[in-house]
């Protein structure tokens, strides 16, 4: 919501700002639409040529996080502490058999079927199951310091791959301003080709050519930009999700209590989303 307050509120006062400083809107209303067929559609073309396709299917769903914000909620933080400490009590109370089967086929399973959402979230099942795995695997012969550089780079991995996306935004932020002169340009050579006509006429056509470099510029630095920023804030704050799994696996690997261990999970989360202290450990009594 508040980006779309932001983006209302950038064309009011452009915009405005302009009017009413005594600019006519239809130099800009006629010169547009080509203008932004020569920039956008060369910045699409540019990023098609600069990035891989899983980094192509991502912007999508990138810049509609600008929009929706973060994917997790307190609600998400809470069930990934609840899941991610029960998994760890039946590997300690009941051993590692007990708790196979969960991992192997976790769609079946008891523990992760009360809550679909992290059964749908692969990158964060995985690390979950794919940890814990390791560990029954391994007999409990592995090194908490070990799991703990494995996790990291798991996470890193992840980390890295959604960066890629807000880096191509990043890109296209930075080369609109350059495409607006390409636009600008080709206007110009436009121009000098009715050199002989009067200038009224020569003044039109040379204010719809400098709207390209308007356009390139405030795409650029009103729209783009602003939206990679938002983009990679979002990328941080959900990786906090993944350091809460983290936190409960290592703690419990290192045999500190179970409440120590959930509160330091806790505090780890940013305020917005992080939950009370009763939350949490009203909510674990019973699981």
């Amino acid at each position: 919501m508040i980006a779309i307050i932001g983006l209302v509120l950038l064309f009011v006062f452009v915009f405005g700002g302009y009017v009413m400083a005594g600019g006519s809107m239809a130099p800009i209303i006629k010169a547009a639409p080509i203008e932004t067929f020569i920039i956008v559609g060369a910045g699409v073309a540019a990023t098609l040529v600069g990035n891989g396709m899983e980094v192509v299917k991502g912007l999508g769903k990138g810049m509609g996080k600008v929009f929706k914000g973060p994917a997790y909620k307190k609600e998400d933080y809470l069930s990934t502490i609840f899941v991610v400490a029960k998994i760890m009590k039946t590997l300690k109370t009941e051993g590692a058999v007990a708790l196979e089967a969960h991992i192997e086929n976790p769609e079946a399973s008891a523990i992760f079927g009360e809550y679909p959402k992290i059964l749908h979230d692969h990158a964060l099942l995985h690390l979950i199951t794919d940890t814990v795995r390791l560990m029954v695997v391994s007999s409990s012969n592995l090194s908490p310091y070990a799991v703990e550089e494995v996790m990291d780079q798991s996470i890193k991995t992840h980390h890295h791959g959604e960066l890629k996306v807000v880096e191509s935004v990043g890109t296209l932020a930075g080369a609109l301003p350059a495409l607006g002169i390409v636009a600008c340009v080709l206007g110009v050579v436009k121009t000098m080709g009715k050199i002989d006509q009067p200038p009224p006429v020569l003044g039109a056509l040379i204010g719809g050519a400098l709207v390209g470099t308007f356009l390139g510029v405030f795409f650029a630095y009103g729209l783009v930009e602003p939206m990679s920023k938002r983009m990679a804030q979002i990328v941080e704050e959900e990786g906090e999700i993944y350091k809460v799994v983290k936190q409960i696996i290592i703690g419990t690997m290192h045999g500190h209590p179970m409440p120590l261990i959930i509160e330091a999970a806790r505090v780890s989360i940013s305020h917005h989303n992080q939950p009370s202290f009763a939350e949490v450990f009203d909510g674990m009594r019973g699981k």
